[in-house]
């Protein structure tokens, strides 16, 4: 227990990766795995995770979501050389929240796996576009769905995570 509580602690965002250096496949099914397993409302396991690992669709994504965030030609993944998309079914009224929760997960089990991870925004502009919609049917997602966001796996560099922040005064209220 004490190593799980310790893992949720530790965990830190990585902003710089290896682009050479990819994630064992069967690191990756741990980690995505363990995003099935996240809660959801109702039991329903309405998310759906699609995997990234060859770099043509690591980079024509990468494209796209630096586009919905305003900068064309950005590098928002880092060098990272995959890419977790989590999509969410919008006709459940948990929608973004089960995604968010499968997001957290797979954010987790990386850093529990030795696997550096960022949580990426933007999903949901990026699949709202023709060009994401097209990717989705290519992909097999059902049109209805949206993206939530966006997972980023690697082994960081030097440099790539900064350290904690200190916990803000009245972060957390008490009442008894």
């Amino acid at each position: 227990m004490d190593q799980a509580y310790e893992n949720l602690l530790t965990r830190r965002s990585c902003r710089k990766y290896d682009e050479k250096k990819q994630v064992p496949e069967e690191t990756l099914d741990k980690i995505i795995l363990a995003g099935e397993y996240a809660p959801t409302g109702m039991g329903l396991q309405s998310p759906i995770i699609v995997a990234l690992t060859d770099p043509e669709s690591v980079a024509e994504l990468e494209k796209l979501n630096s586009a919905a965030g305003g900068r064309p030609g950005g590098r928002p993944f880092y060098g990272a050389p995959t890419v977790l998309v989590v999509f969410g079914d919008p006709d459940s009224r948990f929608c973004l929240d089960d995604g968010n929760l499968v997001i957290g997960n797979l954010l987790n089990a990386a850093n529990a796996l030795g696997v550096d991870s960022c949580y990426i925004w933007r999903a949901r502009e990026t699949f709202a576009t023709a060009e994401g919609k097209a990717l989705m049917a290519r992909w097999g997602v059902p049109e209805k769905y949206v993206g939530v966001g966006n997972v980023i796996l690697g082994y960081g560099l030097e440099g790539g995570k900064r350290p904690a922040a200190p916990r803000k005064a009245g972060y957390v209220i008490k009442v008894k």
